[in-house]
This record gives C-alpha cells, structure tokens and sequence, in this order.
C-alpha cells in the first residue's frame, strides 16, 4: 500500500491565488478552516504532487515554492494525476475522498498571469472530508485504491445448461474491463450464468445489491417471449428507473432495426448501485454500451454526490 507524505499545507483567504504556507490546518466537515475552497461542495481540498512540482521546475527552469499552484496540500510518494474517484488517504486521525482529477482554470487567474503556466488543472486533484482533524508537514496518510464492483447477470436456459457459448456476458466484461482502464479506475468483475427464472434472478439482483456492487448488468431475457422475465422481475426491486437511456437506444437503433423497440431493457438504481438490463444479442449489447458507458462516469458521480458540472 502506497503512503503519501505531506511536505506543505498552505491556505489563502481568496480562491485563484497562490497559497500561503503555515505551520498546519485543521480538516472540517467542510475542508480546511479559514480556506477560500472550504464549504459544502466537493472540492474541499486540493492536493498537488511534489512529482509534478519537480517536472514543472525542469521544464520552466525555475523554482516553485509550496502554494504556488494554489494548492492546499503539497504531497510526495503517490502519482495524484494517477489516482480516481472515490480513492481515499487515510490515516488515524483524518480521511479524505478523491472527488475530482483536474479543473478547469480561471479565466483571470492570478497563478497563470503569474507564472505563465498552471500544472493544477492538469495534475492537481480534489478530495472531500470524510473525517476531520489536523494536517501539517510530515504527516502522512494510506492510499487506498478504490476498486469497483461489478456484476454481469447473463439470463439463458441454453447457456445455464451448457448448449450454448455465452458471448453476451463475454462482450459486457471486455468493454466494461476497457472502459474502466480508459478511465484510470480499478474493477472487479464477475459475471453468473442463470436460467430465465424468476426467483433465481431476484435472489442474484438482491444478492448483488446487498454486497454494495457499484455496477450489474444482465443480459438476456427482455423480448416479449414466454420466458422473457428480466424486467418485470428487476423493476420492483429498484428504487428509481433511468428511462431516457434505454428511450434513447430503442429510438436511436430502432430507425435501422425497427426489432430493436421490441426489446423491454430498462436501467435504474438502488441506493448506490446502478443496474442496465441488456438484450442478450451480442450486436445490441454493442450497442447499448455505448450509449451506457458515454454517461456512466457521471452516473457514478451523481450516485455519490459529487457535482461533475
């Protein structure tokens, strides 16, 4: 496990300038008091990498002293550019939240006017209070590497029992593997091969949801069959439904397809876990990740409170 040292805390009474360095904070509910970024919002904290700092000097030829970046607290042992959402610094007396890689800079922002090239919107990341307490030079914290849990429920009477190859479960852990390595974000995946059974499938769903994945997709069992039982099973074990992402696929490919508006998929939540119930056609699962995945980040993101806009 990585450790991430503290070489500065430092503060400002105004957001866009350079920080001052003090001797230490002291981490709120609401980031570091007397802070110009301290509130209820999810960017509490920010953090920069003495990593970072060190390419910024080579490449300027010059030194940046701690603050410089407007950064709260300057760090060395971890990549902060490398981390994710939902990763932690821990210690025993404080904890922080990773909510955002990066920003965007101000349009008159004094640090850029000053030195002509800000590494923070780049490099610098942007925690949350998860547990309060005080922050100074040499404390240090545990990283901790969010790893998110996925399940893939594949829905098949043949493919339960041997007669046929699953692709379609296959297809959902490559593109989520891909998807989560394009994203800088660590997962778990497994995937389970039911038969088109009711209770089968609610004892998976409610197993799944109970153990706090963070994503389950199934595939199979939303036509207009006999046997098609996946969304009037999983609807009433949602709290809210997502519809205009499975409106959108249905209508999108349904222009070339029109069987594609056939198809009963649905997407929804339960406390913090996201649920897409997928077709089991290889071809249409294509499709629907890429509708899924163009606003999965952010779903991720709304399900944890933290303000992507």
């Amino acid at each position: 496990m990585q450790k991430l040292e503290i070489l500065s805390v430092n503060i400002s009474e105004k957001k866009g300038i350079v920080k001052t360095p003090v001797e230490q904070i002291t981490i709120n509910e609401k980031g570091i008091a007397g802070d110009a970024h301290a509130g209820v919002w999810h960017r509490q904290v920010s953090l920069l990498a003495k990593e970072s700092i060190d390419r910024a000097e080579l490449k300027a030829n010059t030194k940046f002293p701690p603050g410089t970046f407007a950064e709260n607290l300057t760090t060395r042992g971890v990549e902060l550019a490398k981390t994710s959402i939902l990763d932690r610094f821990v210690n025993d007396e404080v904890e922080l939240e990773v909510t955002q890689i990066g920003k965007k800079c101000h349009s008159q922002c004094a640090i850029g006017q000053q030195i002509g090239d800000c590494i923070m919107p780049a490099e610098g990341i942007f925690c949350r209070t998860i547990k309060g307490g005080t922050v100074k030079e040499g404390t240090q914290f545990q990283y901790i590497s969010r790893i998110f849990k996925v399940k893939i429920v594949v829905l098949s009477d043949r493919a339960s029992a041997g007669i046929y190859e699953d692709k379609s479960g296959k297809l959902i852990d490559k593109l989520s593997r891909e998807w989560f390595e394009a994203k800088n974000m660590k997962a778990e995946i497994e995937t389970v091969i039911i038969p088109d059974e009711k209770d089968q499938l609610t004892q998976v769903i409610t197993d799944s949801f109970n153990k706090n994945y963070d994503i389950v997709f199934t595939t199979g069992s939303t036509g207009i069959g006999e046997r098609d039982i996946a969304p009037e099973t999983i609807a009433p074990l949602l709290d809210k439904q997502i519809t205009g992402i499975m409106e959108l696929v249905r209508v999108k490919y349904g222009m070339k397809n029109p069987n594609a508006v056939l198809s009963r998929s649905l997407a929804g939540t339960k406390d913090k876990t996201l649920l897409f119930a997928l077709p089991g056609n290889p071809k249409a699962v294509n499709e629907y990740l890429i509708e899924i995945f163009s606003v999965l980040f952010h779903s991720l993101l709304m399900l944890w409170g933290i303000n992507g806009h």
